[in-house]
């Protein structure tokens, strides 16, 4: 494209989009933060003991082989990472030019799963897809989009961002439609985190509090909609509320969540010791394997794990306080605050705090594609880390 034709581009969001500016600030670049690093990998290697010790008796007795799971999570650890160091010597910048693909096809792939014969049906609810022997969640990767959408966004119009239109009407149309998208597809737990991320990233922005306050009430008023007039969520509030009452149904888990937190007490019953992994707590690798941690490692175990993921939410803002330019700074908030708000579900979820939802705890949860994309994130911030502010042009 020559000079002249360039000129004649209109200045708009979706120009830069497609066709992303050079930074505006001088940055030095330097080695990754090795703090944010070492607690990264230190959460993969406790998850990875974990998945283990909570997995091996579930494997013994549907594959025969009770290394199963935590023989196929560690490839994908080791894929992770790998994939995590090579984003890391990437420049962040490259990502800015595919915040708008990403975001098309995340969309994309939410409506293939809604295409009948196309998704995959597990568990009760059909959320996934297949390509050939990996199957994945797309909400996984829509999570993302919004994360670089919002942050490519929020990086063109933070001068404008305290206009209603700028900061929370435009903004509220690219996450609403992600999560209309997911609650089609009657997953709840995705739609929840994902406005989260999103309404958390406006914030970071510079919106107004108070018409984001409005937009939070409005959607927890349509999520509370949907619960009360939808059997498969309203069933799950029933069984939160009273387990018991359901406890060869929807109460089973919750149920058996709890007996497992109360019977580790302070110091836990012991790594793989747990009783309630013993085919009572349903698929222990999973969802719940807060709930193993707390049993088998205790009180101490427990808050070692939260201390961990304390360490890499606290890291991670400071990394994005030091960032170069609005862009990285925002990118890196938002995955950060990715990571923070699952873990918090997840916990809150296990421990019957909420209701039982399906939210898994990040780099501790079975589940080989979404570690491969949680350590790529990861990856992203190590880049965002090389880089510091210096002065604007």
């Amino acid at each position: 494209m020559d000079n002249t034709s360039a000129k004649q581009r209109k200045n708009t969001f979706w120009n830069e989009l497609l066709h992303p500016q050079k930074s505006v600030v001088f940055r030095t670049r330097g080695g990754m933060d090795k703090a944010f690093l070492l607690i990264v990998l230190a959460l993969v290697a406790f998850g990875s003991v974990m998945i283990f010790s909570a997995g091996y008796v579930y494997a013994e007795k549907r594959f025969g082989d009770s290394f199963y799971f935590v023989k196929r999570q560690f490839i994908y650890a080791l894929i992770g990472v790998l994939v995590m160091i090579l984003l890391s010597n990437i420049d962040y910048n490259i990502m800015k030019r595919f915040a708008l693909p990403v975001y098309v096809a995340a969309a994309v792939l939410l409506l293939l799963v809604l295409v009948p014969g196309v998704g995959v049906t597990a568990k009760g609810a059909t959320r996934w897809l297949a390509i050939g022997p990996i199957s994945f969640q797309p909400s996984e990767v829509a999570k993302f989009a919004v994360v670089l959408m919002m942050a490519s966004y929020i990086s063109f119009n933070e001068k404008r961002m305290h206009k209603f239109t700028y900061g929370i009407l435009i903004p509220a149309m690219l996450i609403g439609a992600i999560c209309v998208l997911t609650v089609l597809e009657h997953h709840m737990s995705g739609t929840i985190i994902i406005f989260l991320i999103g309404a958390s990233m406006i914030f970071i922005g510079g919106a107004d509090p108070r018409w984001l306050g409005a937009i939070g009430g409005a959607f927890g008023a349509g999520a509370l909609g949907i619960i009360l007039f939808t059997d498969y969520t309203k069933d799950r509030i029933d069984a939160w509320l009273h387990p018991e009452s359901d406890l060869l149904g929807k109460g089973w888990q919750p149920y058996q969540s709890l007996l497992a937190i109360g019977s580790g007490g302070l110091l836990g019953v012991g790594l793989g010791n747990s009783y309630q992994k013993h085919l009572w707590l349903p698929e222990p690798q999973n969802d719940f394997i807060f709930a193993v941690v707390c049993e088998e490692l205790g009180l101490i175990g427990a808050l070692l794990l939260a201390a961990l993921f304390f360490l890499l939410i606290r890291q991670g803002f400071i990394i994005a306080r030091r960032a170069p330019d609005t862009f990285s700074s925002v990118l890196c908030a938002g995955l950060t605050a990715k990571v923070g708000i699952q873990a918090i579900l997840n916990i809150a979820v296990v421990t019957a705090s909420i209701p039982t939802t399906g939210i898994s705890l990040p780099f501790f949860s079975y589940g080989g594609s979404a570690l491969v994309m949680q350590l790529a994130e990861m990856g992203i911030i190590l880049s965002i880390s090389r880089y510091t502010r210096t002065r604007k042009l």
